[in-house]
């Protein structure tokens, strides 16, 4: 021990303490035998001292009892099929006696010859790689054990070469020694250790390698992967062939020399080929893949809550997924698309449309320059003018630029409307190429799905369906001194109709008109009593043409409060999570139903519903598909064919579909791409086969009775038949203030632009003044704008707004 001076005790603390660092610092500079004897013996205590204080810093017994009976979560469909396994890696467990002896001959031979006596560490070996270390050739000491401890708490113990690092792995090599037993050990190292390419375990590392399962593995390919384990990528098989080989021959020495294999097969083995077999194993995905990224993410914030690891806990989470639905709705929505991709293809040609002068050449150069290879060779310094050439001759980038943008994607969702269980949900075409959820993440302009949002606040407003419109062009002043005139593929019929036939032909016209009645507010208000929760609404009056982008999510939970008498249910996907002894760990019951709107007003919005699909732009429905039951829904088509929708309603399930491109400017063709030729074919499929397995009741019914919405207006208000001239022979007129008109329309046959001829109009119209307009900044009903109304109700007069509003982009649909 170094021997200091004296040190006087009545000192103040501060003079002490420099006398001891003094006293310190003489005694390094003129040390004693005795002093340094003393400070020898001190450096066992100190490192032993400082191995007792790492001890709580690795994992502790208890953890390693729960890694040795680690089991992931696995997720269930209502009927109880399986629809993905939540695990860390991508492995595939397989017990020790269903691996080949060869890998574990190699294994043993080449990485701890000694792994039977030893426990946990090889004190010589350890030594000795210590002693290299410090000479500056570094050689690895660890046993199997130590390995292990690396391989299952990479986080606790790390991998950098320090002593700290060394000291963590071999506390912790110990007690796994305590409680595992050595076939335990190499089973969990086996299963455990990474091959390259998401290839965790040597069953999964036999599939990619060498395309057959763990237990076939002969003692070359054995000894081929034994031999990756010194360094993965160095000696990768695939793409470093003759190292491996070398390796691979090295480890068939260490065999022989350990006795594991004989003496005389060696020279014959080493001249064998590779003969790998390469191909990459991607996780299974299961058949509902966006669906169980969605639940991951909420399963984590679970886990963590509740104190569970959702990798090794062996959860059992049961969801409302139905397994038959769900392979419907997957094979509908592909079929579906995959014939809309060839009809895209055509129209985005190399030739016809990629290239060719228009629009759509436009646009493609505009792509050219927005992607990465353009940025970087202006980065680089060429100019515009010789990158953009460069790219255009590239025949494979532009090929695959084409086909990038012009993939079309689709998103589907089907749920129960009495206690929102989420059915099926296919978030895109193929979740391997497209891993954006188009159910719960892509929001798109819903174009007149979102009608049913207008027409049910007018219902609750007082409207009726059988009160009279005109349809006719309407000039909506957007306050900068222009004028929006929302019009249909069609133009306008110059024809009386009923609110009922302008939800049932989706006629913009007359739903300008309803929106001007009830105001922006109200509509979205409804609509996100209804459902519409997560989206953004634009309270300007285009939004009654579903200007403002929401979720596939959204529209269907909305649709399901119609069917749910206006009660809106959310949408829920868990029923229960178990552990892994079947006990229940937390029951989920759907939410309390809200009331969103009337069940008045919601049986008259879904009965009115009814006729789309009886008469209406959701015809195909019936004529297509055949399908007889009692359904309502609502197609929807925004400008140019950019979003194609249509959304089903039935008693036990309501389904949904979007189609379009992930980029927006690219849009479908005028023949395929309205929501009844794009969307609609995925839904009638998926109802079709449903009620054909009778996982759906065709004879349920709805709650709204039938024809509700056809219902005669009441006495005073007589409907008067349509004789007359021929629609062109209408002209407009300006009757006196006061005076009563009959306006006639066409005798027989459908007006122009009509899909069916429309039932009796009622024209009886009553000229009154105009009232002051409302305040840009008030709702529309506190001050009403100029008006007719008409005349012999017994109610209040219904009106009939001039109309004005301010809109953004405008959403059509014939």
């Amino acid at each position: 021990m170094i021997t200091p001076p004296d040190i006087d005790l009545t000192e103040p603390a501060p003079s002490r303490l420099r006398q001891i660092v003094t006293s310190i610092a003489h005694g390094l500079r003129h040390p004693t035998l005795r002093g340094l004897a003393w400070g020898l013996a001190a450096v066992p205590v100190v490192l032993l001292i400082y191995v007792l204080a790492l001890i709580p810093f690795t994992p502790s017994i208890n953890d390693l009892r729960k890694a040795k009976a680690a089991k992931p979560s696995v997720v269930l469909s209502a009927d109880g099929q399986q629809l993905t396994v939540f695990s860390r890696a991508n492995r595939d467990w397989v017990p020790l006696a269903e691996i080949s002896p060869h890998v574990v001959n190699a294994l043993i031979s080449t990485e701890d010859a000694r792994f039977y006596q030893h426990r946990g560490m090889h004190l010589q070996r350890t030594a000795s790689a210590a002693m290299n270390t410090v000479q500056g050739k570094v050689q690895g000491g660890s046993t199997i054990t130590q390995q292990l401890a690396r391989n299952l708490y990479p986080e606790e113990i790390g991998r950098a070469r320090t002593m700290t690092r060394k000291i963590k792995e071999a506390i912790t090599s110990l007690k796994i020694e305590a409680v595992y037993s050595k076939d335990e050990i190499l089973e969990t190292y086996l299963n455990t250790v990474p091959f390259l390419y998401n290839a965790y375990g040597i069953e999964m590392a036999a599939r990619t390698y060498f395309d057959k399962t763990a237990d076939t593995l002969n003692v070359l390919e054995s000894a081929t992967l034994i031999g990756m384990l010194k360094g993965t990528s160095y000696y990768n098989p695939v793409l470093n062939p003759e190292r491996a080989l070398q390796r691979r021959n090295t480890v068939l020495g260490r065999m022989v020399r350990h006795q594991k294999l004989p003496a005389e097969q060696l020279a014959a083995l080493k001249q064998m080929p590779l003969k790998v077999d390469f191909e990459r194993q991607e996780p299974e995905l299961g058949p509902a893949p966006h669906f169980t990224q969605q639940l991951r993410r909420w399963l984590i914030e679970w886990a963590d809550r509740n104190s569970y690891n959702m990798y090794a806990d062996g959860l059992v989470v049961h969801t409302t997924i139905d397994s038959r639905l769900q392979v419907m709705a997957n094979e509908a929505l592909t079929r579906q698309a995959d014939k809309l991709q060839t009809l895209s293809d055509a129209d985005w040609a190399q030739k016809s449309g990629w290239t060719a002068k228009g629009a759509k050449r436009e646009l493609m150069l505009t792509f050219v320059r927005d992607s990465a290879e353009y940025k970087a060779a202006i980065k680089a310094g060429q100019s515009d003018e010789q990158s953009f050439k460069e790219l255009a001759g590239d025949v494979t980038f532009m090929q695959k630029l084409r086909e990038d943008k012009t993939r079309l994607q689709a998103g589907f969702l089907a749920l129960n409307p009495s206690n929102g269980h989420v059915m099926a949900w296919v978030g895109s075409r193929d979740f391997v190429i497209d891993q954006f959820d188009h159910v719960a993440q892509a929001r798109r302009q819903p174009g007149s799905t979102f009608k049913p949002f207008v027409y049910g606040a007018a219902l609750e407003n007082g409207s009726r369906p059988y009160d009279g419109f005109m349809d006719q062009a309407v000039d909506i002043a957007m306050g900068d001194g222009s004028f929006w005139r929302p019009s249909d593929g069609g133009g306008p019929s110059g024809a009386p109709m009923t609110l009922r036939e302008g939800l049932v032909y989706s006629k913009n016209t007359i739903t300008a008109q309803v929106m001007q009645i009830v105001g922006p507010a109200r509509v979205a208000s409804l609509a996100r009593s209804m459902g519409v929760r997560q989206s953004k609404l634009d309270e300007v009056m285009s939004l009654a043409l579903g200007t403002s982008p929401v979720t596939l999510r959204e529209m269907v939970a909305s649709y399901g409060t119609l069917v749910n008498d206006g009660r809106y249910v959310p949408p829920m996907v868990v029923t229960r999570v178990e552990d892994r002894n079947g006990q229940v760990v937390e029951a989920f019951q759907s939410a309390v139903a809200e009331t969103a709107m009337s069940t008045a007003a919601a049986n008259m919005l879904l009965d009115v519903m009814r006729g789309v699909v009886d008469q209406g732009t959701g015809a195909g429905i019936r004529s297509r598909y055949g399908i007889k039951a009692d359904v309502a829904g609502k197609t929807g088509t925004t400008q140019d064919n950019t979003d194609g929708w249509f959304i089903l309603m039935h008693p036990q399930l309501v389904a949904g579909a979007w189609v379009g491109f992930n980029d927006n400017r690219v849009t479908m063709g005028d023949r395929w791409g309205q929501g009844a030729q794009s969307a609609l074919p995925m839904v009638g499929e998926f109802f079709q086969q449903a009620i054909k397995a009778k996982v759906v009741d065709a004879r349920a019914r709805f709650s709204a009775p039938d024809g509700l919405s056809k219902q005669a207006p009441p006495p005073g208000l007589e409907p008067l038949p349509l004789p007359g001239a021929p629609l062109a022979e209408i002209t407009p007129i300006e009757p006196p203030l006061g005076s009563a008109v009959t306006v006639q329309g066409p005798q027989g046959g459908a007006p122009t632009g009509m899909l069916s001829p429309p039932p009796i109009k009622y024209v009886n119209i009553q000229i009154l003044p105009a009232a002051p307009a409302p305040a840009a900044d008030l709702p529309a009903m506190q001050s009403p704008p100029p008006r007719a109304v008409e005349a012999g109700t017994q109610d209040a007069p219904r009106e009939l707004p001039v109309l004005q509003m301010s809109a953004p982009r405008v959403v059509t649909e014939p």
